[in-house]
């Protein structure tokens, strides 16, 4: 079963957002997209705070997470964490199916004209 991450950067004066900005312009975040076990690697911004960005990686499994511990690429995003002087927050989720008591709140193939 996939391992979802939410992790919270906050810091100061746009510190977060820039980061992200950073992480997305120097290709990083494609290059991580690309690891073995990577299914998803998003950033998003809280409309209520924002001086905080929230990234959302989704890995296939520990080993995979393991894995991206351990690349180069890692030591690069610990530099721009310290450049921007980044705080975090870590969750960790384990995806489950929607109860069927919960399907008739969920609109699906919503069509935007």
């Amino acid at each position: 079963m996939s391992i979802v991450v939410n992790i919270y950067y906050s810091g100061q004066g746009g510190a977060a957002r820039a980061f992200a900005e950073e992480m997305v312009a120097t290709k990083l975040v494609d290059e991580i997209r690309k690891e073995e076990g990577c299914l998803r690697y998003e950033y998003f911004f809280p409309m209520d705070d924002r001086e905080t960005v929230l990234l959302i990686d989704e890995w296939r499994d520990q080993e995979a997470i393991d894995l991206h511990h351990k690349t180069e690429l890692m030591s690069k995003i610990s530099e721009l964490r310290k450049k921007y002087d980044l705080t975090m927050k870590v969750e960790r989720f384990q995806p489950i199916e929607v109860p069927y008591a919960d399907q008739a709140y969920i609109i699906h193939n919503h069509k935007i004209k």
